[in-house]
This record gives C-alpha cells, structure tokens and sequence, in this order.
C-alpha cells in the first residue's frame, strides 16, 4: 500500500494499533484497513534484580509505553504528515504471567514479579497435587499462593491481582479484564466456557479459607475475554501531549504467546509456532487434552479458547547476544566500526559451518531459572574438554543450540509421550532474523520443517494490532481462524526448511551431553564464588 492510500486508512479512523511489552523493547505497530503495518515506534527498557526479583518499575511502564506511542505517532507524522488523534481500534499486549497485587486504593502491595521468576516451588507443586494440573512457577495463581505460603503481609489487603498487559489495560478503560489465553497464564481454563475453572477455583478459595482473607479468588481476578474503551484518563495517559482521543475500543489485552500466535496465524488445530528470544517457547494448538499433567509443559489456550500445550524456557539469547558484544568489543578494540545487523549475520552464518554435534562443545545460556530442568537460578556457562574442537564455527553452533535445549526437553514429552501431530510451525523472534540459521537449527531440533513468514520480524506488536483489528472488522459469525486465513495471511510470503538428518543427529547428540552436562550448571549455582 502506497503512502495515500495509508494516509486515507488514517483518516478515515480505519486503523488499528497494537503495543506490546516485551523483555527488552515495547513496540507499536499501527495498521492500515488490509491490517498491513504503516507505523511503528518503539522503546528500550530492561528488567531489575533486586531484591531477589525480576521486576519492572510502574515508572518504566508508563515512561516506557509514552515513549513508544510517541515514537510511533513520530513515524506517522514523519511518513504521512498527519498528527495522530485517534485510531480505529487499540490493544495491549505483554510478556504473560506475574505477579501484580493491588489494594483498594489501586497501590501495587509488592514489586512487579516478572514471568522470569522461579521463586514459587512449593507453591506449583501444592496446587499441582490440588488440581491434578500443572501449575507453572510463572502463574499468578503460584505467585499468589507462594505469597501465602511466605506469610507475606500484603495478601490480606490484596483487591486485585493481574497481569501486565491486564494493568495497563485497566488503567486505560477502568475494566479489570484479560484475554482468554493469558487468563489460562493466571489460573487454569475451562475451555468448554471460555472462563477459569470454577471447580478448582473452588478448591483454592477452600484451600486457603483458613486464613480468614476477605477475598474470594474470583473477586480479585481479572474477567477473562472482556474489554473496554479508551477513557479520556486513559488517553491522557497514553499521549502525554493530549492529541488522542478517547472512545476507542480496545480488544481483550492478550500476553506475548497469544500474539505470537496471532502474529504467525497458528491459532488453529495442529498448528504451532516457536518464539525465540529473550526466553523461548513453542505452542501447539492441540486436538484434544493431554493423557496427563506434566510440570513441564503449561497448559494454556489460543485467544480464541482453543487448547494449547506450551513449552516454556526462561532462557534463549541474552546469553548469546552478550557473547555477540564481546566480538563488537574485540572489533572496536581493533579499530574496526562495527555494524551489529553484519556481526550478527557473519556469526550466525559461520554457525553453520560447525560440526553438527558441535565438536564437543557444551553451554547453558541461564541467565535465571529454568523451570523445565529444575533450576531456580541460573549460570551462564561455556564447557570444553581438552579434546573439544574448539573454533569459532563450533563455538557459535553451541550457543545456538544451547538456547533451544530447555525447549526440547517439553517437546520431547509432547512429540515421543503424547504423539502430538503438528502440521505446520513457525518460527518468529530474533532467533530468526538472520535468514535460514535459526531456522534450519529450530527444523534440526524438532525434527519437522520449519516456516518463517516475511512478517516474522513484526512480532505481538502487529498480533496484538491484528487482534484490534479483528474486534471492529470481524463479520457476524467469523472466527478468528478464518479473519487472519482470508483477510490476513491470503498472499503472505514464507519460506520453509526441512530438517537435514546430520543436522537431527548432531543435535540429539548435543541433547544428550546437555543433559549429562546439567550436573555442572547444578554446581555453578551452588558454588559460594557468586
């Protein structure tokens, strides 16, 4: 679409913008009517240790999503010379799950806990046996609990308890609400109803009865698949210049998995996609329950309800980005001026050039916890033997693989125990944006081909704008599935790759000292040097 006929679809309000919160960038995209991108902005920001906790501040989530609505109301004026008051429609995603608890007078009770968080052990494990179900660290339903556990002051003066994006959200409408698939991050979902379990909802307001809480856990919980409108508080908010208009309908605020979903169309049955970036997951869109809980796998839901199995890994490439700036430092170092976009592209290629098992090499890339090989913390590692060969090539296809290994060990029970069939996955994230290296790695890893679309690099900024779209211009009757088939993804462009069976074989091979190997990231964490 040419630059008028962008400019038309602004203002005729038949726009749809989309932001989302990820680990260390919130991005907006606005679309057009053909739900193409015509403008982005975006914003750095980065999560904190302290105290124990990953977490963000309130002040860099409002500085943060101001800024990024800025940039990209920047790129309009910029591209179509119009000053940006008003879109079609509006949604808010995030990175899922968390933990934010506040009180009456809206005051959060603790610091934001981050998905990244393994803190709540005992609390998984106790719900797990309640439900028979399992409940990830990550959950609020175990972050809340985890809190009772603890005998933390706060719970008792808690009224609401959500997500990120569901905050934002609430500040922006005034209505506690949150998409179906990250309430499925909160508590588990009967997906026959589109809503939280009752039966166990029951059990938990049981199980913590004793304690003599004024709450029920439905009282202080998100509604889940509602939404409301931009307020004039809420786009005061937003646009600190104050050109944005309220009255805009938002959508159900979804979490990253959700968008990517969204983002990749793998909303379907049998469909899947693999998110890699800060953390990594794979969902597969599932045709019927699972013969039984696993603590591995999540059970989460489509933002349309449909059944997802997802395997989750806190950690993927902030290990291996830091590895990358070490080279940019050594270039500099050198005199040499150094274009990142080339540094990742020569390295990641020189990725293919390794031993398929990668000559002996081992590496963990846990910068935290991983939940799915029982760590609640982590150490960043690089292992050799003497006998390794160790060059270059090696040592970049080590820590590719390494960032996929926590992920394989979910998919595994999926693929071998459950005999998930999966017709199609994708991959989007910036594992993929070098063409082909991340993606013929993820293929060797599955075993099974491999897509990634020319819109890979757009990521849940454009899903969750896809799912604002899909509010307003939807038909009677018309599903998700068939929105994003027919007037989305008709004439989209992808490429796909096939696994090559050294590649399968040199990947188990590296599995396998993986797991071997998990003895030696047990000691680094244990060790009193950090």
């Amino acid at each position: 679409m040419g630059a008028a006929e962008a400019k038309a679809a602004i203002l005729a309000n038949k726009t749809a913008l989309g932001i989302e919160f990820g680990s260390t960038r919130i991005k907006a995209v606005l679309v057009d009517d053909k739900n193409q991108p015509i403008a982005s902005g975006g914003h750095e920001w980065e999560n904190r240790y302290e105290n124990g906790v990953w977490t963000y501040s309130l002040d860099d989530i409002w500085t943060g999503i101001q800024d990024c609505y800025q940039d990209m109301a920047k790129d309009v004026k910029s591209k179509y010379d119009i000053e940006l008051e008003s879109v079609g429609a509006f949604g808010v995603s995030a990175m899922m799950h968390g933990y934010m608890p506040f009180n009456k007078e809206g005051e959060l009770l603790v610091p934001f806990r981050t998905w990244r968080n393994n803190i709540t052990g005992e609390a998984s494990e106790k719900l797990m046996e309640l439900f028979n179900y399992n409940i990830p660290q990550r959950w609020s339903i175990a972050h809340l609990y985890q809190a009772i556990l603890n005998g933390e002051e706060h719970v008792k003066d808690i009224d609401y308890i959500t997500t990120l994006e569901a905050y934002v959200h609430w500040k922006l409408t005034g209505k506690r609400v949150l998409g179906i698939g990250d309430a499925a991050g909160m508590f588990p979902i009967d997906t026959t109803k589109a809503d939280y379990n009752q039966e166990m909802v029951d059990k938990f307001d049981e199980l913590v009865a004793p304690y003599g809480f004024s709450w029920k856990l439905r009282d202080i919980m998100p509604k889940a698949l509602d939404a409301g409108v931009l307020t004039e508080e809420g786009a005061k908010l937003l646009d600190v210049t104050g050109k944005l208009k309220a009255g805009i309908p938002m959508c159900p605020p979804e979490g990253d998995a959700g968008t990517g979903m969204v983002a990749t169309n793998s909303v379907a049955v049998r469909t899947g996609n693999v998110s890699a970036g800060t953390s990594v997951f794979a969902m597969i869109v599932l045709e019927k329950e699972l013969s039984r809980p696993y603590k591995e796998i999540d059970m989460v839901t489509t933002p349309s309800g449909h059944l997802v199995a997802m395997a989750h890994s806190n950690n993927c490439t902030s290990d291996l980005n830091a590895w990358v700036n070490i080279f940019k430092e050594f270039a500099e170092a050198m005199g040499m001026e150094v274009d990142m976009n080339k540094l990742f592209g020569t390295l990641y290629n020189k990725a293919l050039e390794g031993d398929p098992d990668c000559g002996g090499l081992l590496s963990y890339c846990y910068f935290s916890g991983e939940h799915m090989t029982g760590f609640e913390e982590g150490r960043p590692l690089f292992v050799r033997s003497p006998e390794s060969k160790f060059n270059l090539a090696n040592f970049m296809r080590t820590n590719l693989y390494t960032c996929l290994g926590a992920m394989r060990v979910g998919l595994n029970l999926l693929f071998e125990k459950e005999n998930v069939k999966v017709d199609r996955l994708l991959g989007h994230g910036g594992l993929f944006k070098t063409k082909g290296v991340g993606q013929q790695i993820l293929a060797d890893a599955v075993n099974a081909p491999v897509s990634v679309m020319a819109t890979a690099g757009e990521g849940g900024a454009w899903g969750i704008a896809l799912l604002a779209s899909y509010l307003v211009n939807k038909e009677e009757g018309e599903t998700l599935e068939s929105f994003l088939d027919n007037k989305v993804f008709a004439d989209q462009e992808s490429s796909t790759l096939d696994p090559k069976p050294e590649g399968v074989a040199g990947f188990n091979a590296f599995m396998d000292s993986y797991m071997k190997g998990l003895s030696i990231e047990r000691a680094a964490v244990e060790s009193e040097i950090w």
